[in-house]
């Protein structure tokens, strides 16, 4: 596997570092790989931006920061533009449609899905628009198993929710799917 370099990026609440987080622990517990994530959050933890960092790879990760992700997750449009430029050319660019107008080209493949809107047409709650959005990264790249992430998920979330957050990574997949490359 080639060292995979994430940047998950939106505004505080989205669930952006907790998405980065059960990615991480995905890879490293259930895949066998290893893997790093850190974040940084804007002047405001609610409503500031967020930038959360993931790193994966078979080989020892060094560095915990990510200079050039190969994918980008923008869920807002100053996340967009704030990280955009940063992206490695050939790389994958995911935003939500509702939130994100693409403006200028990146040398990257670009992927807008209504993945808030789908959530709160098919749940009515926006908690799980970050599991919907690790649905949609996993169904595009297949860079983990789904199930690996369900593992995780049935480790750190209240048994109540969890038909909720199995609903949104499973419309995820399919919008996901629908776009693979």
């Amino acid at each position: 596997m080639d060292r995979l370099r994430l940047v998950f990026s939106g505004s505080g609440g989205q669930g952006v570092i907790t998405a980065a987080i059960i990615l991480a622990k995905a890879a490293a517990i259930f895949e066998n790989k290893n893997a790093i994530q850190s974040q940084s959050y804007g002047a405001a933890a609610r409503g500031g931006a967020t930038r959360s960092d993931i790193i994966i790879d078979d080989a020892e990760i060094f560095f915990p920061k990510v200079i050039q992700p190969n994918i980008l997750v923008s869920l807002t449009q100053e996340s967009y533009s704030t990280f955009a430029p940063i992206i490695r050319p050939g790389g994958l660019l995911l935003v939500d449609s509702k939130y994100v107008t693409i403006e200028k080209k990146v040398d990257a493949k670009h992927i807008a899905l209504p993945m808030y809107n789908t959530v709160m047409e098919k749940i009515g709650k926006p908690i799980v628009f970050n599991i919907c959005m690790l649905g949609a990264l996993v169904g595009i790249s297949q860079l983990i198993r789904p199930e690996s992430i369900m593992k995780v998920l049935e480790t750190t979330i209240p048994k109540d929710f969890m038909d909720m957050n199995k609903k949104a990574l499973d419309l995820g997949m399919k919008m996901g799917e629908k776009n693979r490359y």
